[in-house]
């Protein structure tokens, strides 16, 4: 009998239809052949510091840097029933095997192993590795069952991942936070990227506009336009001396337009941004929804490209699309499949692609934002299959006054892939005039105008424009070729990155823009450029992946993140004192002092004056009240600073055992500690 272990119940309910005759259990499935339970995503996962060492409880400088050996793991908290169900399984006597069915991924991966290794299992483990839900894939995939042993590299830079965020971030986290007197969160991947948001706002913050000028000429509604002048006064002389003008040159292109590419995860979650506003996460969780329902295919890849043996089934796709889902227009053409393939560029999954199911759809059945992403695919594929757009660019250019005038029109010759998108019509507007103009034609007068331009300051972040910096991160070159393995995470996990900087308070969202928050830009100021620097980040992300692929050493890595770790501890054991006052809360004023007059502050244990020479503290754990099953709130303390008395109500009498209502008057006589007492109101 074989046990199937997947990521989460519903792709376990999926596998357990295609297999049939399932018999529900208590946190598993069964028939004669197969047991199918699941994980609940990570049940097993590093432990805590104080699992090394009590003492770690407490965040201490001295205590740095905290580095396991070896790095020990434990069952996450409040999963410990599913984890137990799982193991009991794996040691099922009828159980001879295990398939490991998470998600075909680096992080499925890791999902299986630690279970596996935690429950110390040693039966023999193949691999499911599916790309779509669909039965077919199910049976394929079953059929076609792979050794474990084959994604042992996988796994190696899976847990590679997992103790480097370990080790950089408890460490990285404690030495300033303990520097600074506050928690600083910092991440392996999330403080790059904070980096580039609080550099892109300082940027904005630091602009200054600078006017430019330009000197039009317009010749039966075309505007021929002059070079950028910074000085107005050469674009006043320019508009002066432009009485008339000649056609020196006309230049006609053919030009062509490549289809983009099908959707990756990154890409699809960019345009969902756009588009829609939608967060990554949404889209990422979204996209997971549809791969759940068998709608598309694995959706956390890296690739936009299919391979050769996918040629004809991606062809017959399209007019399922045309037939069942609510694209806008049909096709005449026969779509080019033969240009999305591309085998080298496919490593564990290909492009997303909707699938078969589509045709057992009805799309009402979804939410706004599943059909918005689901119809967003759904066109990719259109449009990456249709024929190019074809187009002639004219470029004329007068000359006057001994300066050049250009002037670039746009004839469509054919629409091709754009007839689909409604991301170009502006291309539309951009067709050529009427008027034919002639090489050596002069025109006796012209009609002039002095265009003032200023110069615009850098946008700030989307998450669409984030997550491509974070996909670019090591390379100053956009057209650098190898940015596709060396960016900020993966597409898998940049979402994740994006949402624990929002929760964690370092950056928030305005609309669809993403500004560093007053905490996020202090904390940039105190780090060093080493844990703000996005190239190391991305080389270390590109280590990840050839450890993925056996062509890098897991070991070399983590040794390599372990000297990082220390010098950055070495380095780093002062405080700027310059910086200190970055991190001084501005403590909340309750009241007044009765003794001193000073501002008086509520602390972990009570409500003080700020005077340290004066004595006066009301703490919230005073007998008086808890004797009274009460504690002093800050509520009530402020209160009795503004009034002298407050009234409480459901007072415990400790005589009576019986509960009242009474005025707590403020009775200070400026003695070590305060006194308060009662006055009756209403007795019950």
């Amino acid at each position: 009998m074989k046990l199937i272990i997947t990521e989460k119940p519903s792709v376990a309910q999926t596998i357990a239809e295609v297999l049939g005759n399932m018999a529900r259990q208590k946190g598993y499935l069964e028939n004669d052949e197969y047991i199918i339970t699941w994980c609940i995503g990570h049940l097993v996962a590093l432990a805590p510091t104080e699992v090394y060492e009590e003492r770690y409880k407490k965040w201490k400088s001295d205590d740095l840097p905290i580095i396991p050996s070896p790095f020990q793991y434990q069952v996450i908290n409040r999963k410990e029933a599913q984890y137990q169900i799982v193991s009991e399984l794996m040691f099922n006597d009828k159980v001879t095997s295990i398939i490991c069915a998470t998600d075909a991924g680096r992080e499925g991966e890791l999902i299986f192993r630690l279970v596996y290794k935690q429950a110390k299992c040693q039966k023999p483990v193949e691999r499911l590795w599916i790309s779509s839900m669909e039965q077919k894939s199910i049976e394929a995939g079953l059929a076609n069952l792979q050794r474990s042993e084959n994604y042992d590299d996988l796994y190696h830079a899976a847990l590679c991942r997992a103790q480097a965020d370990w080790l950089v971030g408890i460490n990285a986290t404690r030495l300033f936070s303990t520097l600074y007197s506050s928690v600083l969160n910092i991440g392996r991947v999330q403080t790059p990227t904070l980096a580039m948001i609080v550099e892109r706002e300082q940027a904005i913050n630091s602009f200054q506009s600078e006017p430019y000028y330009t000197v039009s000429i317009n010749i039966q509604d075309n505007q021929f336009i002059s070079e950028k002048l910074a000085k107005k006064i050469k674009a006043e002389d320019l508009q002066k001396m432009c009485t008339n003008a000649e056609v020196t040159s006309i230049t006609v292109d053919k030009k062509t337009s490549n289809p983009p590419k099908l959707y990756d995860l990154t890409t699809l979650q960019r345009e969902a941004n756009r588009k829609f506003g939608a967060t990554a996460k949404q889209t990422l969780d979204i996209a997971q929804v549809l791969y759940e329902k068998k709608l598309i295919t694995y959706p956390r890849t890296d690739s936009q490209f299919i391979t050769q043996d996918m040629e004809q089934t991606t062809y017959n796709l399209i007019p399922l699309i045309i037939d069942n889902l609510p694209v806008e227009k049909g096709i005449n053409h026969i779509p080019d499949v033969s240009r999305l393939v591309n085998d080298k560029k496919v490593m564990d999954h290909h492009a997303i692609l909707i699938t078969k199911e589509i045709e057992q759809l009805d799309i009402k059945t979804l939410t706004n934002l599943e059909q918005n992403i689901l119809m967003l695919i759904a066109t990719r594929m259109m449009i990456a299959t249709a024929p190019t757009h074809l187009f002639e660019e004219q470029v004329i250019t007068l000359q006057c006054a001994h300066q050049a005038f250009t002037l670039k029109q746009k004839q469509i010759l054919e629409n091709g892939w754009k007839e689909f998108s409604d991301g170009n019509k502006d291309d539309e507007t951009e067709s050529m005039k009427g008027y034919a103009f002639k090489e050596s034609q002069v025109f006796e007068t012209v009609e002039t105008k002095l265009n003032e331009h200023f110069s615009s300051p850098p946008k700030s972040f989307t998450e669409d424009t984030l997550l491509s910096a974070m996909e670019r991160a090591s390379s100053d070159d956009e057209q650098d070729n190898q940015l596709d393995y060396k960016g900020l995470g993966t597409p898998a996990t940049r979402a994740g990155i994006i949402e624990r900087l929002v929760m964690s308070d370092l950056v928030e969202r305005k609309g669809k823009q993403m500004i560093p928050t007053q905490k996020g830009i202090n904390l940039i100021n105190v780090v060093p450029d080493i844990l703000k620097s996005a190239r190391l980040t991305a080389e270390w992300e590109h280590n990840l992946t050839e450890i993925e692929i056996g062509k890098s050493n897991a070991d070399a890595f983590m040794i390599a993140i372990k000297t990082f770790v220390e010098q950055l501890v070495a380095n780093n054991k002062q405080v700027n004192p310059d910086l200190l006052e970055l991190f001084k809360e501005e403590k909340e004023v309750i009241g007044t002092c009765p003794r001193c007059q000073s501002k008086v502050h509520e602390f972990q244990k009570g409500f003080g004056c700020e005077n340290k020479e004066c004595s006066f503290v009301m703490w919230k754990n005073s007998k008086f009240f808890t004797s009274k099953k009460k504690e002093l709130t800050k509520k009530t303390a402020m209160t009795l600073l503004e009034k002298g008395q407050c009234t409480v109500t459901n007072l415990y009498s400790e005589k009576t055992g019986k509960t009242y209502d009474a005025n707590i008057i403020l009775d200070d006589t400026g003695a070590k500690y305060v006194n308060f007492k009662l006055a009756f109101t209403i007795k019950k």
